[in-house]
């Protein structure tokens, strides 16, 4: 199943994530959202790499800048700061839910894996950012309320242009 949809990702596309990744893109299954400069910028991948795997990373950021800025927020201790709000905030932690069970449901729908565990930490810790945008850029805004609060905090991520050039 997972080669046959590999097979629907353009070769341009495929040279673009390779080139973002530095390396061949495991369980690819389709472009879920493209950088303002037209090249791929998350990818939603298959519940299960062709090995049989579980692959329950649905969202995957694949635009370099995109990915360093994230890690930058990552490393200056963000996602402790979102953790304990999680804790003092009950609407922000309903709403992170609902994130958790909408990944849930999207990622069922290509393959259930039989398990409640999503990505990022969802629904009770904050685990990755990378995961959290990668899941706001490809469901829009108004889901992932982490997702939505970093990319608003990083601006305009695309405006020095392509992060690679395939």
């Amino acid at each position: 199943m997972s080669a046959e949809l590999d097979q629907e990702v353009s070769e341009p596309d495929r040279a673009a994530v390779t080139a973002q990744l530095g390396r061949r893109p495991r369980g690819l299954r389709e472009v879920a959202h493209r950088c303002p400069c037209g090249l791929p910028s998350v990818v939603r991948t298959n519940p299960r790499l062709e090995d049989g795997t579980p692959f329950p990373t649905l969202y995957y950021l694949t635009c370099s800048r995109l990915c360093s800025m994230v890690g930058t927020l990552e490393g200056s201790g963000r996602m402790r700061e979102m953790a304990r709000r999680l804790e003092d905030d009950g609407e922000l932690a309903a709403a992170y839910r609902r994130a958790h069970e909408c990944y849930l449901a999207e990622r069922d729908a290509l393959e259930p894996l039989g398990t409640e565990v999503s990505a990022g930490g969802m629904p009770d810790r904050v685990k990755c950012l990378h995961v959290h945008v990668g899941h706001a850029l490809a469901a829009g805004p108004g889901v992932n309320p982490f997702g939505d609060e970093t990319l608003a905090e990083l601006g305009d991520w695309w405006r020095p242009g392509p992060c690679v050039h395939p």
